[in-house]
């Protein structure tokens, strides 16, 4: 189709007005009206950005003042592409805890003024999924894995939380900011999996990878005391790590795997694995590892299909269990961290400020200075 160059003037009068009105607008704001989020440009991209914040949209809506945040391996998914439903333009980030700025006129489980943690998921609390549990199908338009994915999330100085009385949780006044951090997701994730393995005091478990989620799906593995527990791990940095804080734990590297659990297990393998690294070599280590008629819970994200190779697998009647988490148990998780049950302090092993966020991803991604997980305060 052709235009003529006069209908082509007017819709670049038209494009630079609507520039000059969002300009204008942008002008007009308050500086309180502004705030720093880090965005998701497009594949590859993610950038510290100048936005509005947010507020309140529906009744059941809260405002958090995000006083420390995180970055999550999902993020880096985001980032190289492996999240196809996470949308352009939206703020990254989705562990996160802060103080309750305002509230929509249906929130009556926290107020202004409360410390609270996020949960990595939004859920509704009535659909069918909610109500058995399984808060990571809720049907809800924004249900599941919605903050820093398909609305915009928590690496900012604000975010917007709906369904706040399920996606919040006060914070005990004994608990400090950095014990609640990972609650509302990679503790929730370890916690869920732990749960789902059906682990008793007879069993020998193996955990697959030892990165953030790895050692918060071992503290809560833990607490179920199987009569051994092992980790495999091929970072030098993540082994002196776990046999520094877990002395008690078992520790392997993945091309001795096999032979290791086969020497330290009962009954020809792992009676539990969880699959928590998120690679080809690990789905295949996770499978082969397991004794007969074991569950295999996968908790890892991967970047792409892993193969099943049911005739290697024939006689195995193995048990799996797929992820993502269901983020319903961060009561009881804080529940555990006020007494002394659960401690993640030791995995913050860098933090900076939100305005240095590009140098903490670097950190991050690249796996540098022995880090585990980044503290982003404001």
């Amino acid at each position: 189709m052709r235009f003529g160059l006069g209908v082509l003037n007017v819709i670049k009068v038209i494009c630079f007005a609507n520039e000059i009105i969002i300009f204008a607008r942008y002008i007009l704001m308050n500086e309180e009206d502004i705030m720093l989020a880090y965005t998701y440009i497009e594949h590859g991209k993610f950038e510290l950005q100048e936005k509005a914040r947010p507020e309140i949209k529906d009744s059941w809506d809260a405002i958090v003042r995000v006083t420390l945040g995180s970055i999550c391996t999902s993020d880096l998914h985001i980032k190289h592409g492996s999240v196809p439903r996470a949308v352009p333009g939206i703020t990254v980030g989705h562990e996160m805890v802060g103080v309750v700025e305002q509230v929509g006129a249906d929130v009556t489980l926290v107020k202004p003024g409360d410390r609270v943690t996020v949960n990595v998921e939004t859920f509704c609390g009535e659909c069918f999924f909610c109500k058995h549990g399984y808060v990571n199908n809720c049907t809800d338009p924004n249900g599941g894995w919605a903050l820093g994915c398909r609305i915009d999330g928590g690496q900012a100085e604000y975010v917007r939380v709906p369904y706040a009385d399920q996606g919040l949780n006060r914070i005990p006044d004994t608990v400090s900011d950095e014990q609640a951090l990972f609650v509302g997701d990679v503790l929730a994730t370890g916690f869920w999996a732990a749960r789902i393995s059906e682990i008793t005091e007879e069993d020998t478990v193996l955990i697959i990878g030892a990165g953030p989620t790895g050692i918060c799906t071992l503290l809560c593995v833990m607490l179920k005391k199987p009569k051994r527990i092992i980790i495999c791990e091929k970072s030098p940095e993540r082994i002196r790590f776990v046999r520094e804080y877990y002395p008690d734990v078992l520790v392997t590297e993945p091309e001795n795997c096999k032979e290791f659990v086969l020497k330290n297990s009962d009954h020809g393998g792992a009676d539990v694995v969880l699959e928590v690294a998120g690679s080809d070599d690990s789905f295949h280590l996770a499978w082969n590892c397991a004794r007969p008629n074991a569950i295999v819970t996968i908790v890892a994200l991967y970047d792409k299909p892993q193969l099943l190779p049911l005739p290697d697998m024939y006689g195995k009647n193995l048990i799996f269990k797929t992820g993502g988490v269901d983020g319903c148990d961060c009561a009881k998780i804080l529940a555990l961290i006020e007494e002394g049950k659960i401690d993640i302090t030791p995995l913050i092993t860098h933090r900076f400020p939100l305005n240095e966020i590009e140098e903490a991803y670097r950190i991050f991604e690249n796996k540098l200075g022995g880090v585990i997980k980044v503290a982003i305060y404001k």
